[in-house]
């Protein structure tokens, strides 16, 4: 029986206090500590979880991984240490504030074969997860992401929820875009100067395939929808009711007055594969890579692609 790893946790916001649930949950991880920098705050999520709080991180020679859901600005240096000190490394998104420095980790991270995964969520939705067992040749995704005005989110559109859907589409077509095209949209009085609350944007793969990705912090309504068309079929998610829709066009013919037309579509409903929360999956993988049961390297590979879409999404800020 594989023993129970040391996870070391950086960071007691709303994300960080998900993870520290789920890590406490595990059956294959002990929470050893938290760091935070605020005592009242790092000393409270500790005590909630029974583990103990460091306002710094400490040594990692006892500690099997570390989780980082630190501030963007934070992850950097705080993943170029844990990897000097050989630890299995989980960095939520971005894994740092520039393309440049991102590539720097991960090039550390292969240098020394760590395992290392970013937090794309979304890859371990259970609608996500079901679909891609349905995908055999795709040719076109877009995908929908709006949500109504957050203020306490400062950060623009890109890297807070067009990313999921870029990762995803990237996913679902098996290469990385030759092109992006993109348009952002600056709106809300409230908004940082810098910060898009919308961005359209347009993937061209190599091999004709085509991906639309929309998002939006500017809607009424929270929207988290998925379309992935094949010649035979059109496969929809719904991300945030997480089901999925299979459709079959069957035939089209006119009505008896001719007055318009009948189509017959075959509607297919699957029965999800898992049910498990998304970020329990996550960490559930991670131990994986860290075990040896999922390679390490694969999975290093999969993050640059979306960051480096999101760095030339952002590049339309100082362009105009």
């Amino acid at each position: 029986m594989t023993a129970q790893r040391r996870v070391l946790l950086v960071g007691a916001g709303n994300m960080g206090t998900n993870h520290a649930r789920v890590i406490s949950q595990s059956d294959r991880a002990t929470l050893v500590g938290i760091v935070d920098p605020r005592d009242d705050v790092g000393n409270s999520i500790a005590g909630r979880f029974n583990t103990q709080w460091y306002p710094e991180l400490p040594d990692l020679t006892n500690i099997d991984a570390v989780v980082v859901a630190a501030a963007t600005e934070a992850h950097f240096d705080l993943s170029m240490t844990v990897l000097a000190q050989e630890t299995a490394l989980l960095v939520e998104k971005p894994v740092a504030d520039s393309l440049l420095r991102t590539s720097e980790v991960l090039a550390e991270a292969d240098r020394r074969d760590l395992p290392f995964m970013c937090g794309l969520l979304e890859r371990f939705n259970p609608a996500v997860l079901t679909a891609m067992t349905l995908i055999t040749d795709p040719f076109h995704v877009t995908a929908t992401r709006h949500s109504p005005y957050t203020p306490r989110i400062k950060t623009g559109v890109a890297w807070d929820l067009l990313v999921h859907d870029v990762d995803l589409a990237i996913m679902i077509l098996g290469s990385n875009p030759i092109k992006v095209n993109s348009k952002l949209g600056f709106f809300h009085k409230e908004s940082n100067p810098e910060a898009e609350d919308v961005a359209e944007t347009l993937l061209e793969f190599e091999n004709g395939a085509v991906a639309h990705v929309s998002a939006s912090r500017v809607g009424q309504r929270k929207i988290r929808q998925l379309s992935v068309y094949e010649s035979e079929k059109l496969v929809e998610v719904d991300l945030l009711r997480r089901d999925v829709t299979v459709y079959r066009h069957v035939a089209e013919s006119a009505d008896d007055e001719g007055r318009g037309y009948r189509q017959q579509t075959v509607i297919e409903i699957p029965e999800l594969i898992t049910s498990q929360e998304p970020l329990t999956t996550q960490f559930t993988r991670f131990l994986d890579i860290i075990d040896g049961k999922v390679d390490a390297a694969t999975e290093r590979s999969s993050i640059f692609p979306s960051h480096s879409v999101i760095d030339q999404v952002i590049a339309g800020r100082s362009n105009g």
